[in-house]
């Protein structure tokens, strides 16, 4: 019951993003579960097209994420994850209006383009909208709510599946749009914000040149490699080709992420709020992930009860060495990020998930596929890599910021009371920068 009472946002700001992010993933939910079989099966798109078609907008996706966050700078974050939030369900509704291999490479291209940019926006709007102490508390219930709605959406689309019509596969399609523009038009439940300026000499100055920033982007997508795409691309897979285990297993293994995520997020977020807290979730998610892989190259060969039990002792560190990652870079992504430029910071750390998500399948299928158990071992000592590194790339990245730290307070308010980021006109829960 403890455990269920977390799950409450605190109202106010965060209840408002809760309640926008779970129409947005309720409707992804529904996009993931019916997009691709309405493609190939009611279009009749062929599947190798359908394939590359996703990889073309999962490029485009990553290009725009940087530019993206630029304009949600300029425009302000509330303002910029309206739009984008409104144009990306506009544009899902676009599905069932897609005819033939063109209109759906176009469609879905723009579609990704725009979940890329909203994702720049929205996670500039919480470090905007929200006291620097309370920021990464707000995603890990936002994270939460990611789980029960893709969950949910998912299991609705599931069922209509079962119809297998165009008629219901349009539906599905133009209710997740519906969802998507309900969750951008939520944004508007929310503050005003105050106009912030860069610091002079910052004005000119872009993502890519922090090359510290870059470092701590790098480790965060090593250790991506190990959280969810490892579950849904690798391990059912892995379990039916290389164990004795029924593959019935690895409904339960979803079933423990979920819920473990839904249900201790918030908690295993607590302590994580800095720089030094952030990076240490990180080396211990490090760690977790890496002795989740060492147990699961002890199911190949065994017995079916012994296969099921390490199957299940691995994926319970995993997911606790996913959640203590999702904490971490939460916490660097936010906090070696300079005020007035959350958005384009927020754009390059969306493109090292992106990035890291990208590579696991393939990584994986060569490793863990390819070699058996000892890629495992290999996938470990990668991932043990990535999270003992982090504490110290994360300091070396503190010494460097291209900011000082003591100007920018609570929620990017000038310390000492000042109008560099407009602190005076800040409301009471929100600030935003509309020009960098």
């Amino acid at each position: 019951m403890r455990a269920l009472r977390t799950l409450m946002p605190p109202p106010g700001v965060v209840t408002v993003l809760t309640i926008s992010n779970l129409a947005r993933t309720v409707g992804n939910g529904f996009l993931l579960s019916v997009s691709v079989l309405y493609f190939i099966r009611a279009v009749h798109v062929p599947a190798g097209q359908v394939g590359l078609g996703l990889t073309v907008s999962a490029v485009l996706a990553m290009a725009v994420s940087i530019p993206a966050g630029q304009l949600s700078d300029r425009l302000g974050s509330r303002t910029a994850s309206l739009a984008f939030g409104v144009t990306q369900g506009l544009l899902v509704c676009g599905y069932a209006l897609a005819g033939g291999f063109a209109g759906f490479l176009a469609v879905v291209s723009l579609t990704a383009m725009a979940d890329s940019a909203s994702t720049a926006a929205r996670g500039a709007l919480i470090a905007d909208a929200l006291p620097q102490g309370e920021r990464v508390r707000a995603r890990a219930y936002l994270q939460s709510v990611i789980n029960v709605g893709l969950s949910g959406g998912t299991l609705l689309g599931g069922v209509a599946l079962s119809a297998d019509s165009r008629t219901v596969y349009t539906a599905m399609l133009l209710g997740a749009g519906a969802l998507f523009t309900a969750g951008g038009l939520t944004c508007l439940a929310l503050p005003p914000q105050a106009a912030r300026r860069a610091p002079k000499g910052q004005r000119d100055r872009h993502v890519l040149r922090d090359v510290p920033y870059l470092a701590v982007s790098l480790c965060n997508a090593v250790l991506v490699l190990g959280t969810d795409a490892l579950l849904t691309a690798a391990l059912p897979i892995w379990i039916a080709d290389r164990t004795q285990a029924p593959v019935s297993v690895y409904a339960a293994i979803m079933f423990l992420n979920t819920a473990m995520c839904v249900l201790f997020q918030v908690r295993l977020s607590r302590g994580a709020e800095d720089v030094r807290g952030g990076a240490r979730a990180m080396r211990r998610s490090g760690v977790l992930l890496a002795v989740a892989c060492g147990v699961f190259a002890l199911s190949a060969g065994r017995p079916a009860w012994v296969a099921v039990g390490c199957l299940l002792a691995g994926a319970l560190a995993q997911v606790i060495g996913e959640m203590l990652h999702s904490a971490g870079s939460w916490a660097l992504s936010y906090e070696l990020a300079p005020a007035h430029a959350h958005g384009q910071y927020q754009g390059l750390y969306g493109i090292a998930q992106r990035a890291g998500s990208a590579i696991t399948p393939v990584l994986t299928a060569a490793l863990l596929i390819g070699w058996g158990w000892p890629g495992w071992l290999v996938f470990a000592a990668v991932l043990l890599a990535g999270g003992l590194a982090t504490p110290a790339v994360a300091r070396w990245a503190e010494r460097n910021r291209p900011f000082d730290a003591a100007d920018d307070g609570p929620g990017g308010e000038r310390a000492d009371g000042g109008t560099g980021d407009a602190a005076a006109s800040r409301t009471a829960d929100a600030a935003a920068p509309t020009s960098a």
